[in-house]
């Protein structure tokens, strides 16, 4: 087993299983700021110890169970127009910027498509609309969404020209405690959808993301003790440009060269 999958695994054993309908009374966090840490399977360990401890004041974090499960596989498919629109606003760090996704949840079946903004104060916002099963990802209700979503929060029309780009595949444990959600995943595999090129992630790091209503978490505290600090990484921008070599990364460079050691 891949070092990060099994650290995943053992943190989310080491917690309290808690239903989704709780993980999302608690914190659903729609709207929400985050970071995203590059973290080593050992500190990984120490640091998800320091969450599930029952001693924590408030009580540990829980984790997400579903039918029994602790870790799930997700897989994503990005899209972008054909000059890679999406890209480059991030890249350039526009203020009004957008990502477009499929997801699935493959130990569910459940599909939904969501669209990611940023909001007036560098908060994430995300959007989503379950897919039924033979929708297409790009069909006229999906679009219809994308376009009301643009409209309302930008004021901006939505792009016509929409094609896949990248597929994404990983899997994750979350863990959650009062206005905190914390995602953990681990064995993540990026294939470019025009290339045919797959690129995996270092088996011995835990892409770790913190998310919260305020601007610092307790796992962001806890995540600089042990000397890390926030990387200017996502999976789509980190992977696209690691996948092709012509893409500047720019300010993403340092996370994409630990995170795809390969392709540096």
């Amino acid at each position: 087993m891949i070092p990060a999958v099994r650290a995943v695994a053992r943190a989310a054993m080491a917690a309290r299983p808690v239903p989704l309908a709780e993980v999302q009374a608690r914190a659903e966090l729609l709207a929400r700021f985050g970071h995203s840490y590059l973290v080593p399977v050992d500190v990984f360990a120490a640091f998800a110890a320091e969450l599930t401890d029952r001693r924590r004041p408030g009580g540990p974090f829980a984790a997400l169970c579903i039918n029994g499960r602790r870790w799930f596989r997700y897989r994503s498919v990005h899209y972008d127009t054909p000059d890679l629109r999406t890209f480059h606003d991030h890249r350039e760090r526009r203020r009004l910027r957008f990502k477009i996704r499929e997801r699935l949840y493959a130990d569910t079946g459940e599909r939904q498509f969501e669209v990611k903004l940023k909001g007036r104060h560098g908060e994430t916002v995300k959007h989503r609309q379950p897919l039924l099963p033979g929708d297409a990802a790009l069909g006229p209700a999906p679009r219809g969404f994308l376009s009301s979503v643009l409209h309302r929060s930008y004021g901006i029309e939505a792009p016509t020209e929409l094609g896949r780009s990248i597929e994404t595949s990983y899997q994750r444990t979350t863990l959650v405690a009062d206005g905190q959600r914390i995602t953990c995943d681990a064995g993540l595999v990026c294939r470019d959808l025009e290339t045919g090129r797959t690129i995996r992630a270092d088996g011995g790091l835990v892409l770790v993301e913190t998310k919260t209503s305020g601007r610092l978490a307790e796992a962001d505290r806890l995540l600089r003790g042990h000397g890390l600090r926030a990387a200017e990484f996502t999976k789509y921008c980190g992977a696209l440009s690691a996948l092709r070599p012509d893409l500047t990364a720019g300010h993403w460079q340092p996370a994409v060269g630990t995170a795809f050691p390969s392709a540096a």
